[in-house]
């Protein structure tokens, strides 16, 4: 082949053939690749994706989302908004610009009526949000008591982010505590793109290893902290 190199998307197919027995290198993949990719049900073994462009990445996790999906309806909000937005959590804070915006771009917005439910204690987390107006309320609901508030969050910061990685049940109630806009991320969607980017998804390994050590310091010096005021 020369000196050159290029960069090749590699699909291994079980039951059907491609058009091309050998796409070679080129900008993307070839048109019997983007048939077989635009029709999933068709190919009965995986896919292995190499690097690819923010384009070809969100194209194969549409693809892998399958073809009987109901359309989302897509953020209305700038592309370099929503990076921005990102880029402020800790999970996300140390990707580089480009998985940001490949993220970015599987967020929907949803939009909750003043005191609506947006997802109770103990359910199982599917989604992250990010507080494009309004507020949202976490709470416990007390037996006896009613409802105790947690905190109120307002624009720009988000919650819930851990659901993307973890199946944990959500630990408190997050109501809308007046109308709110949601930025919204699906757990599948970003399992769709972590599968057909692996490296996104190593990067974000790390970087989850790197946001729980960080959260186990810190509550190691709450309590050493705590346990030292009880002395005195």
């Amino acid at each position: 082949m020369g000196q050159g190199h290029c960069t090749c998307v590699v699909l291994t197919v079980q039951k059907h053939a491609l058009d091309n027995d050998a796409p070679g290198c080129g900008a993307g993949p070839t048109p019997g690749i983007i048939a077989a990719m635009s029709n999933p049900a068709d190919l009965d073994g995986d896919i292995d994706l190499g690097e690819m462009s923010d384009d070809q990445a969100a194209a194969a996790a549409a693809a892998a989302q399958g073809a009987a999906s109901e359309p989302l309806a897509r953020s209305t909000i700038p592309p370099e908004k929503a990076v921005e937005l990102l880029s402020k959590i800790s999970l996300f804070s140390a990707l580089q610009p480009s998985y940001l915006r490949r993220i970015a771009n599987l967020g929907v917005e949803e939009s909750y009526d003043a005191d609506a439910l947006i997802f109770k204690e103990g359910e199982q987390g599917d989604k992250m949000y990010l507080i494009l107006s309004g507020a949202v309320r976490i709470g416990r609901q007390l037996p006896g008591a009613g409802e105790e508030a947690l905190a109120v969050l307002r624009a720009g910061t988000h919650f819930g982010e851990m659901a993307l990685i973890d199946d944990f049940p959500r630990s408190a109630d997050a109501r809308a505590h007046e109308p709110a806009k949601l930025f919204v991320i699906h757990k599948k969607d970003m399992g769709d793109l972590l599968f057909v980017d692996r490296d996104l998804a190593y990067d974000l390994l790390w970087s989850f290893v790197r946001t729980l050590s960080s959260r186990l310091r810190d509550t190691n010096d709450k309590m050493s902290f705590m346990a030292l005021s009880s002395k005195f």
